[in-house]
């Protein structure tokens, strides 16, 4: 798409809209996109929950958001009334049919081009089903693309469940008018990666088993689940954070280079490689999966909880908060190639990172020095919280003899481009603006990701006898995630941000 040309006009309803979400993420984003002048010419935010508001309650509700949460601050006066003059708040039951007859006449509007109408479900995954349903009354909703249905994840709980939504979700609009959101593919460093990839001629022909030994995906967070504890109870670390955020990292890394930027096309590559995913038998999934609980400890000098004195998580839980995999690729370009993700919480620092091992040099002229200092090349994709990429290489030292030295090729986002990056947000919901569902999961990749990891939600529901608590605040997960790598004579590699910190 064209970032110049203004968007269609459009009608964005929020459902959910006094939630969490809503006044963290999604209204911060559009006020972003509004100074950036990025919205459309003529638009509306239409905001439906069952709390009582009234537009100007609702305005203020969502200001305060703003003022918290939008990496612009505190939004100017005159500005600010520009932006909270076209949203609007409706108080509505979500089985109330005739809320909806209200929302599908939003498009009769006196405005030149007939608007775009968005339905975004900002609202509990349990609600998911009513409002889908509600909205197949409709039928002029099916196929037409200026209607489109944005949802957030979790996208089921499990295959069965997916499958399910998928299919209720179908019954009402076509996969090109469904948008399903997860904000790590909005993030400036994770399309970078495509960009790093194949608009670079030297990284192509090395990009494949015969010069990469394995690959590392960490994504931690120091904090623990807070008010969250209803939520992850049901969730865990496996389904809250791999089955979308750290599978879409490792689908970007091990595509095959597309023909176009097109939409589907770049879609159709991830897809082949969720399933190129050799699956896990429930034999072997103690040799591919580990999980783990924090306890509770110091960090930084205070003292925190365990998960299971989290408020709203039971005295007995078995929810993991962390969990690591190792997965194959069979295919070609990564046969015997083995991918490492872990992510957790309560650990050493907040980070995402990609790690490329490489596979080391057939033969070191330097077996007279200390070797301990030959490690195997590495390339690093940060993600957060510092956008960059670093390699790292060997370099001689200055001074007489052959001294050598791990040197560290790096270039920062902020250093190089001057300009902050865009909220992830603000980057998915002007595609969906502009009908550009490229960095959207479709129906067949969702499904995907859950065949490969119901096997080990299976094995690990069934198997209650667990040692938690396992690991202790500021640890880097349980000392299972490392016999997993160590089985491969490999070791977890130091996030570099963690590394320039302790240094």
């Amino acid at each position: 798409m064209t970032y110049g040309i203004k968007p269609d006009p459009a009608v964005i309803v929020i459902f959910g809209a006094s939630g969490d979400l809503t006044a963290r993420k999604v209204v911060p984003a559009l006020y972003n996109l509004f100074l950036d002048d990025y919205l459309p010419a003529q638009y509306s935010i239409v905001g439906v929950s069952r709390t009582p508001f009234n537009d100007d309650e609702f305005r203020t509700h969502l200001r305060s958001g703003v003022e918290k949460f939008s990496r612009r601050g505190t939004p100017k006066e005159k500005e600010w009334s520009a932006f909270a003059g076209n949203v609007h708040y409706l108080q509505a039951e979500y089985n109330d049919p005739s809320l909806y007859q209200k929302l599908l006449e939003l498009d009769e509007t006196s405005w030149s081009t007939p608007p775009n109408l968005i339905f975004y479900l900002a609202t509990p995954p349990n609600l998911f089903p009513e409002i889908i349903s509600q909205l197949g009354n409709f039928d002029l909703l099916r196929g037409d693309s200026r209607y489109r249905i944005v949802i957030e994840k979790p996208f089921g709980h499990d295959l069965k469940s997916a499958q399910k939504l998928n299919q209720e979700l179908t019954q009402v609009f076509r996969e090109h008018q469904i948008y399903r959101i997860d904000h790590y593919l909005g993030k400036e460093t994770v399309q970078n990666i495509l960009a790093f990839r194949f608009g670079n001629a030297v990284w192509e022909p090395i990009w494949n088993r015969n010069f990469i030994d394995h690959i590392q995906i960490t994504v931690a967070e120091q904090i623990g689940i807070g008010r969250r504890g209803g939520y992850y109870e049901s969730a865990g670390a496996l389904r809250d954070m791999m089955q979308n955020h750290l599978l879409q990292l490792l689908c970007f890394m091990a595509m095959e280079p597309p023909t176009s930027f097109d939409a589907d096309e770049i879609r159709n590559k991830k897809v082949d490689v969720m399933h190129a995913i050799r699956l896990i038998s429930r034999e072997e999934v103690p040799r591919f999966a580990v999980r783990g609980q924090y306890g509770g400890g110091l960090v930084e000098g205070e003292s925190v909880p365990s998960y299971r004195a989290e408020t709203g998580v039971r005295a007995s839980s078995n929810t993991e908060t962390f969990a690591a995999l190792k997965l194959f690729i069979d295919n070609w370009r990564w046969q015997g190639v083995p991918f490492y993700l872990r992510t957790g919480k309560r650990m050493p620092a907040r980070v995402s990172e990609i790690s490329l091992q490489f596979r080391p040099v057939p033969h070191h002229p330097f077996s007279h020095l200390n070797t301990q200092l030959f490690q195997p090349n590495r390339l690093v994709i940060q993600i957060e919280p510092n956008e960059g990429i670093v390699l790292r290489t060997l370099a001689k030292e200055p001074g007489l003899g052959m001294k050598l030295k791990q040197v560290d090729m790096q270039y920062c986002y902020h250093d190089v481009f001057k300009t902050p990056s865009p909220d992830a947000y603000e980057t998915l919901l002007v595609d969906i603006l502009r009908d550009d569902p490229g960095l959207f999961m479709r129906a067949d990749q969702v499904e995907a990701a859950w065949r490969v990891l119901d096997p080990i939600l299976e094995v690990w529901r069934s198997n209650q006898e667990l040692n938690f608590p396992n690991y202790q605040p500021g640890q880097w997960g349980p000392p299972e995630a490392e016999h997993l790598i160590a089985q491969d004579r490999r070791t977890w590699l130091p996030p570099v941000c963690a590394e320039l910190k302790r240094g």
